[in-house]
């Protein structure tokens, strides 16, 4: 049930009705007619732009159609009042009837409240992570993993059929750095000092790498040149690193649907195919770039290579994707990797990147968008930086990853749900302050403690009623006369539980979750506001002793906002707490 788009199919009526009376003219298109919550909630319950939209198309002043519109609304059995606001906005007020209704709808639906068919079932496949396969993942990772999660989970709500997709880079050169790496640490297990020299992987979480390589070939390969055991140690330690990766996903409460390898694209055709398919486009020629003003980037060099007109799809500068010694560039795999997608017949893409791959936005949009003519969509979601406190100070570095705080560090600090939950306060492009005090505190100010006690609190209201022998299914519940919700604190968090299905469609539609982190804490707090005025106002309290139906339809409006809050916990992959130690 969603009462915005009920209203504007209302509205819509209204101005098709005055087309037919000649109030306005004919074929005029309402695509942008829009109802929302007004500005300032003193204003009325919604309001819509339906005349400030259509006043220069239809060739009219705001405030007449205004004044038609308003008049056919306020004569619909759902409007207290309809009124015209400044130029031509107008300002709804709905009957108290559709508030309580939205309280019984939430019941019905029960999880699926606010689920939307949206999506129409289009593929969209969401890449994130995608950290190169060489240690454990770190807090950066950690916010890309936990932001790339939840927005899978929201596209799945808003009825997208949606794969999670994790990208392996193990087709260049830090694979064979993580191989060299691994080999110290198996000479280490072999009873020899280790050699870490600079620009390998110190890390204490490679010992155990090495140690098991010794239980693989014993001391076969200390005496071996490098070109008879690199391959062999390099695919060993990478499956080793992947089996650490998952783990530390799971921990996370992170799961993939498809792993997909680099390495898999070399020597199959597959980057050939590609460049294949860009030519065949007349989008592949050989020339000479100009050179970068500022820091040269590394796949340029002045002499001719293999390029792709990027700039003919929205890019700055064309791209190399074959140097000049014949070798591809980095990017050429990307869009190998790329094709395979479009290939596979998604309808959208999606790739949750660092904050250091900006540059890297415009050329792999280029590439998606010549590869399939303009038919796939790629949208580049950037996490930024996350800083890390605690005691006032910042976090220091975890020992077994040698130089970064890992996301194990996180996680076993404060648990997967605070850790999630929090890195959703703030969205993704802009950095986020983590701090380990903070968000393990019992306060208004920390959102995590702050949505979990508004769930807790509703699970205790329930327990009492039990206690007091008052029936509280979801059945009986739906079924009580919610026309006893009648006070204004009452109505505004069923109008706030209103928002819930509008707000989960543009947060699908702008693929950004934070914002319902954000709704969850508004939705909690008010429920809270509502709890503190039970205090003051016996009541507002939510069982009312020897009144069993008044108590069921106070109670029906608490454990409405629990299934919300539970569905939003859900989408950010959050457990909802029942009760709050």
């Amino acid at each position: 049930m969603n009462l915005f788009s009920e209203m504007r199919v209302l509205v819509i009526g209204a101005l098709e009705r005055m087309q037919a009376e000649g109030t306005l003219p004919a074929e005029l298109d309402f695509i942008n007619v829009a109802v929302e919550p007004p500005r300032d909630t003193a204003h009325g319950d919604m309001a819509t732009n339906a005349a400030m939209v259509l006043a220069k198309p239809a060739r009219m002043k705001p405030r007449d159609i205004a004044q038609n519109l308003t008049s056919i609304l306020a004569g619909d059995a759902r409007i207290l009042t309809a009124e015209v606001a400044g130029p031509g906005f107008i300002n709804l007020r709905l009957a108290p009837e559709l508030w309580q209704g939205l309280v019984k709808a939430a019941l019905a639906a029960g999880a699926d409240f606010g689920r939307s068919a949206m999506g129409q079932g289009k593929k969209v496949n969401v890449e994130y992570v995608s950290a190169n396969p060489t240690g454990p993942l770190h807090v950066g990772h950690t916010r890309g993993a936990v932001f790339g999660d939840a927005l899978a989970s929201l596209l799945d709500f808003v009825g997208y059929d949606v794969t999670r997709e994790y990208y392996i880079n193990d087709g260049g050169a830090q694979v064979d750095v993580l191989a060299r790496s691994v080999f110290e640490r198996y000479r280490e297990a072999n009873g020899l000092s280790p050699e870490i020299a600079e620009g390998l992987y110190p890390g204490d979480y490679l010992v155990t790498v090495g140690a098991a390589l010794k239980d693989k070939y014993g001391d076969t390969l200390l005496d071996q040149p490098e070109s008879v055991w690199l391959e062999d140690v390099r695919e060993f330690s990478t499956d080793a690193m992947m089996d650490l990766i998952r783990e530390d996903l799971s921990a996370l409460g992170v799961r993939m649907d498809k792993f997909y390898s680099e390495k898999s694209l070399y020597g199959t055709g597959r980057i050939e195919a590609a460049i294949a398919e860009l030519e065949s486009k007349g989008l592949i020629y050989e020339g000479v770039l100009e050179p970068p003003k500022g820091k040269k980037p590394e796949d340029w060099e002045p002499r001719e290579q293999t390029l792709f007109k990027s700039t003919e799809h929205g890019d700055d500068v064309d791209r190399p994707v074959k140097k000049s010694d014949g070798s591809w560039t980095y990017f050429a795999p990307d869009i190998a990797y790329h094709y395979d997608k479009v290939s596979r017949g998604f309808n959208g893409l999606i790739d949750v990147f660092g904050a250091d791959h900006g540059g890297y936005v415009k050329r792999m949009k280029a590439a998606v968008s010549a590869l399939s003519d303009g038919q796939v969509s790629l949208d580049i979601k950037l996490t930024q930086l996350v800083k890390l406190w605690k005691n006032g100070e910042p976090f220091k570095m975890s020992k077994r990853a040698g130089n970064f705080v890992t996301l194990r560090d996180v996680v076993e600090q404060v648990g997967p749900d605070v850790t999630r939950f929090v890195m959703l306060t703030r969205k993704n492009d802009a950095p986020l302050d983590f701090d380990f005090d903070k968000v393990l505190e019992q306060s208004k100010d920390n959102p995590v403690f702050y949505v979990q006690y508004a769930h807790a609190r509703v699970c205790s209201v329930l327990r009492k009623a039990g206690e007091a022998g008052i029936p509280t299914d979801d059945t009986t519940l739906s079924a009580a006369d919610l026309s006893q919700l009648s006070h204004e604190a009452e109505i505004g968090v069923a109008k706030k539980l209103a928002e819930w299905p509008r707000l989960v469609e543009i947060a699908g539609r702008t693929n950004e979750p934070h914002r319902v982190a954000f709704y969850l804490y508004e939705l909690a707090s008010e429920l809270h506001a509502l709890w503190n005025r039970g205090n003051d106002d016996p009541s507002l309290r939510f069982i009312q002793e020897d009144a069993v139906a008044t108590s069921q339809a106070k109670i029906a409006l608490a454990r409405a906002v629990a299934v919300v809050i539970s569905a939003g916990l859900g989408i950010l992959g959050v457990t909802p707490a029942q009760e709050m130690r």
